[in-house]
């Protein structure tokens, strides 16, 4: 019984770190929907490369570290491909994440669009073992890091203009178990659901007002929600606040460096329980808008 204490620790990383695989913490998602929502994909008309870091609970052991690589953009009139690359870190726990995501868009009208999505991937857990400090050296079960890897597959739907937007998805569909040796269950995946909507208002020629929000709710647990209010100043500056219902209160910036690149940055003041020992997360990103087309310039601006 002696490292019972160890292995409860180990095992609420553990299930911290499948639960930040299959509901993302990101307080820009507004920026890169196509993380949590295959729909989105190529729902611009350029390519759009984003890459993000986020240091989640700041100064607390073993926090949440991630890094996201993604990309999407149309490959027909109606069709789009994304691929997203997600690596996490929790204390002893290492995630990594391949996905590929295809949408097919269906025109209702002039302005409005109907997106369908699916995601699949592969997740890839490394969980470091050897490297926890106990007891007693010699404890076998320490001995050895475990690996295993998962398919994931997920669906999603995006209703949008140039103006609004409202999505509904479920990144992944599969309630896969997690190291199952021996016939001991250790974990296994929570079905998410994301429902997102956003607005833009034209405040004046010069700024814009971007409320929107994001619901993500399991069906084992209190459902969770982002609000959030953006202003875009000159289509260069934006600043913004969001309040994530009982956990925490961010402020957000972002500036384009040039036309076709963005520069980001999210603080986040933690207001749930974790707070004691470190109230706050950190959050950068940078993104490329990518047009190859003949006139070279974006062809339907959209700030969503």
């Amino acid at each position: 019984m002696k490292h019972v204490y160890i292995l409860v620790i180990l095992f609420i990383v553990f299930l911290k770190g499948l639960n930040a695989q299959q509901d993302p913490q990101y307080t820009q998602y507004m920026y890169n929907q196509a993380i949590i929502n295959p729909a989105y994909a190529g729902s611009k008309e350029y390519l759009q490369i984003t890459t993000l870091y986020r240091n989640q609970w700041t100064g607390f052991p073993g926090a949440p570290k991630t890094i996201t690589i993604s990309g999407h953009g149309p490959i027909s009139n109606q069709m789009g491909l994304g691929v997203s690359v997600i690596s996490d870190q929790h204390g002893p726990v290492k995630e990594n994440n391949l996905y590929t995501d295809l949408s097919y868009t269906i025109r209702i009208n002039d302005k409005l669009n109907l997106a369908l999505g699916v995601k699949s991937g592969i997740t890839m857990h490394d969980i470091g073992l050897a490297t926890v400090n106990v007891i007693d050296d010699n404890d076998p079960f320490f001995s050895r890091n475990i690996n295993e890897n998962n398919v994931n597959i997920g669906a999603g739907a995006f209703l949008y203009t140039n103006n609004y937007y409202v999505g509904l998805s479920m990144p992944n569909m599969l309630e896969s178990v997690h190291l199952n040796e021996n016939g001991i269950r250790l974990g296994s995946d929570v079905l998410h659901y994301f429902v997102t909507a956003g607005y833009v208002f034209q405040l004046a020629q010069t700024t814009k007002f971007r409320p929107s929000f994001m619901v993500k709710s399991t069906l084992e647990s209190p459902v969770s929600f982002d609000l959030n209010a953006n202003f875009l100043f000159f289509e260069k500056l934006e600043l913004g606040t969001s309040y994530r219902y009982q956990d925490a209160l961010s402020f957000l910036i972002n500036f384009a460096v040039l036309p076709n690149i963005r520069l980001g940055y999210a603080y986040d003041y933690v207001v749930s329980d974790i707070s004691y020992s470190g109230p706050s997360s950190h959050e950068i990103f940078l993104q490329f808008d990518l047009n190859f087309s003949s006139n070279r310039k974006i062809l339907s601006p959209r700030f969503f």
